[in-house]
């Protein structure tokens, strides 16, 4: 990885009161607090609610009841595009038809960056993530682990205040996924933003996270 310095934007995000589901609570109230730099990991089985909490707080999924705030301003009601939150899922869900660099620009330029200027933040961000020299590569070329950090590039790179990872190795080897999570959780922390991990796997959610809540169908344990 690259030592190359990443814009650190101090954040804090927070839940009040927060129950998820669809027409029933998944979980009970949750209230959640991961300050700047620190990361959350969220345990769980298949079906607990892992991923409804993570679309709940980016604003896909309105909450039955509570809040969610990010620096302290009361985001429940706004959309996801307002949010300042970059999201990534288990599967890297990378523009096929776009290369490396223009995937990772792709944030930016909805976000009206000049052409040359995203191009640039995405190279900054490829370096980052140890793919410097891949800015034209196919996406199609690219390796599993390697896939996964282009899309944790192209999250970061609009700067989001929050980071929402949905199981983004679990279909990686045992071997890779270890060394990527030890290396993902250093630059997230690194950059400083307030980060939400899901995962299935107790020892995974041990080694990235600084606390772990382990969801249950009608219980939350710490």
């Amino acid at each position: 990885m690259s030592d190359n310095p990443i814009a650190v934007v101090p954040s804090r995000l927070e839940t009040r009161a927060l129950q998820i589901g669809y027409t029933e609570p998944l979980i009970p109230t949750l209230d959640l607090l991961v300050h700047s730099g620190s990361i959350l990991g969220i345990l769980g089985a298949s079906g607990r609610g892992k991923s409804t909490l993570l679309k709940t707080l980016a604003g896909v999924t309105p909450p039955l009841s509570g809040r969610v705030l990010i620096d302290g301003r009361d985001v429940t009601g706004t959309a996801i595009h307002e949010r300042g939150i970059g999201f990534v899922f288990q599967e890297p869900l990378l523009f096929t038809h776009l290369n490396v660099i223009d995937n990772i620009a792709y944030g930016l330029r909805r976000h009206r960056v000049p052409k040359t200027q995203a191009r640039e933040r995405g190279a900054e961000l490829l370096d980052w993530v140890g793919l410097a020299g891949k800015e034209r590569t196919s996406v199609h070329e690219l390796s599993g682990g390697q896939a996964q950090r282009v899309a944790l590039a192209r999250a970061l790179a609009p700067e989001p205040a929050v980071m929402l990872l949905d199981e983004p190795f679990s279909a990686l080897d045992t071997e890779l996924r270890s060394r990527l999570v030890a290396e993902v959780s250093a630059m997230l922390r690194q950059r400083g933003c307030a980060t939400v991990y899901v995962t299935h796997d107790p020892s995974e959610a041990a080694a990235i996270a600084d606390s772990v809540i382990q969801l249950e169908s009608t219980t939350a344990t710490s």
